[in-house]
């Protein structure tokens, strides 16, 4: 069966971590969401409906993928499978996909099985309107599993999903024997719910407590000692974590650096949080550096709902632990404290001094108190290439245009929110 995972309207409240990349592309549990969509499905090709600026970036990433191809999708009978759908654990019998119809969470789509007729007018621009004949015309299914609205629920949601994703043996790796005998590794709790990758380094002296959920240590992934790993959670491949306490819930994408306290949360990859610093409930995207003794707090003094700007409002999260979410590149200075439901976006740099706002539009900083606009783009995208350089990933000229329009894309917003800034200081100063 021909699988088209797409985007629609909804990604623009997975911001800032949507922005350079697919929503279908973020974590939870041992996975990407693109990964359980796929594997819910049975096989067959694959293609995407993406927003067009990321069309070059899906390419570059994944050259055999059909992208945004529309003599592609209306080849053949398809399942459009929306990217922001996290998929019940059990796959669905090829039986189900025989007859159009649409299934649905609530009132919004997760899936729809179509024909060639139906997609005759279907493309990345009239997806939205296409959905809507489609709920008012075919026969609707229930879909189970959820659809994802806000990044913090792919936090809230991260610990099941790993048990889940263990539960039904969709590992990173081949399952291999049930767990590999390290010298100097405590597991606390059962042995079979540790699962180390062959290639994984170990030292001596590191504690695994399996007693709420299962511990995953990808390839190549480095712990080293004084490290405690609470399950459920996940290290990614070629990940080392230095002496830190992982708490549950929390998966480590690739390629990380990981010290001090992580509880609860996702680390899209290739992320630096060397040094000591707490971590909590919080979702970081690609190439962010954690300066030493940043901390966030996730809880509120009052143990109160927290809310938090996204899209241009507030919104209620219905939680009482959300951290903060950090977009791609975005970087914090030595002693940066975030306040509970901190929003930065894309390559922000954020430097202690003072209350830093919950709100930080994609490139601005925050420096001696104040907002501004980073204008000096050149600068930032030779640093980004630097970073992306150490960890032996190229900086292509695709990134560099897509960093370029989003630069331009946020440049209304940016403007909007350090003029508030500059009003609200002089008020003050009044």
């Amino acid at each position: 069966m021909r699988v088209c995972l797409f985007e629609d309207r909804g990604v623009l409240d997975l911001e800032p971590l949507s922005l350079t990349r697919p929503v279908f592309e973020l974590l939870c549990g041992l996975t990407s969401l693109a990964a359980k969509q796929s594997r819910f499905f049975p096989p067959g090709p694959r293609g995407v409906l993406v927003r067009p600026y990321l069309a070059d970036l899906c390419r570059l990433h994944s050259p055999a993928v059909p992208v945004n191809d529309l003599t592609w999708l209306r080849a053949g009978p398809t399942v459009l499978v929306n990217g922001r759908w996290l998929p019940p654990a059990t796959p669905l019998p090829l039986t189900e996909l025989s007859r159009p119809h649409i299934a649905l969470v609530k009132d919004e789509v997760a899936y729809t099985v179509v024909t060639p007729e139906h997609l005759a007018h279907c493309s990345t621009n009239t997806l939205d309107e296409c959905l809507l004949t489609w709920k008012a015309t075919l026969p609707r299914h229930s879909a189970g599993g959820r659809l994802i609205h806000y990044p913090w629920e792919l936090v809230q949601y991260n610990g099941e999903q790993i048990l889940a994703d263990w539960q039904t043996d969709a590992l990173p790796f081949e399952a291999g024997p049930t767990s590999v005998p390290r010298p100097g590794l405590a597991i606390v709790g059962p042995p079979e719910l540790v699962r180390i990758h062959p290639s994984a380094h170990l030292d001596p002296m590191i504690v695994a407590d399996a007693r709420q959920g299962p511990i995953v240590i990808d390839r190549n992934a480095v712990v080293t000692a004084f490290t405690r790993l609470e399950g459920p959670c996940f290290i990614g491949p070629d990940t080392q974590v230095h002496g830190a306490n992982i708490r549950a819930g929390t998966t480590l994408g690739p390629a990380c650096r990981i010290g001090g306290e992580i509880d609860c949360s996702i680390v899209q990859g290739y992320s630096n949080k060397y040094h000591e610093g707490f971590l909590g409930h919080a979702y970081i995207g690609e190439w962010v550096n954690l300066g030493a003794g940043t901390h966030n707090s996730d809880l509120r003094n009052d143990y109160g709902e927290v809310t938090m700007t996204v899209n241009g409002r507030r919104v209620h999260t219905g939680f009482t632990k959300v951290g903060c979410l950090l977009g791609d590149h975005t970087k914090t200075g030595l002693g940066t404290l975030l306040n509970t439901g901190t929003n930065a976006g894309i390559f922000c740099n954020l430097l202690p001094g003072g209350l830093l706002p919950k709100y930080i539009p994609s490139f601005a900083s925050w420096w001696k108190e104040a907002l501004t606009d980073r204008a000096d783009l050149s600068a930032l995208l030779h640093t980004a290439a630097e970073v992306m350089r150490r960890r032996h990933v190229d900086f292509t000229q695709t990134h560099a245009a897509l960093y370029r329009t989003l630069f331009e894309q946020t440049a209304a917003e940016r403007r909007r929110v350090v003029r508030e800034a500059e009003l609200r200081a002089l008020r003050r100063s009044a």
